[in-house]
């Protein structure tokens, strides 16, 4: 027969804090997501003589549209540009912030 342990596992259903780093490369993500908006706002921006390659478009449409875009861009990692800066600040963190193995 087996016997039944008294001790319960670690079973909490609050959520888990999140670590220094984890912080850190939601702020960059965020970063990104920002930085690649205002790109796309710059070059909507360009005026080369004729109209939007979508047409007539409504502005909100185009601005929804831009964030949606510049938010998946961030969170795929698609153009780097979060990682690279975790990995800068990475090394400003205390040294029990930062995975085994550093960044």
């Amino acid at each position: 027969m087996t016997a039944i342990s008294t001790t319960t596992p670690n079973l909490s259903l609050a959520p888990k804090a999140p670590t220094e780093r984890e912080k850190l490369a939601g702020a960059a993500k965020q970063f990104e997501a920002i930085f690649v908006r205002q790109m796309l706002a710059s070059a909507r921006a360009s005026n080369f003589g004729d109209d939007d390659v979508f047409g007539k478009m409504d502005q909100t449409f185009v601005q929804m549209r831009d964030d949606r875009f510049a938010e998946i861009a961030s969170q795929t990692g698609a153009l780097g540009f979060a990682r690279q800066i975790e990995n800068h600040l990475a090394a400003l963190l205390p040294k029990d912030a930062t995975p085994e193995g550093g960044a």
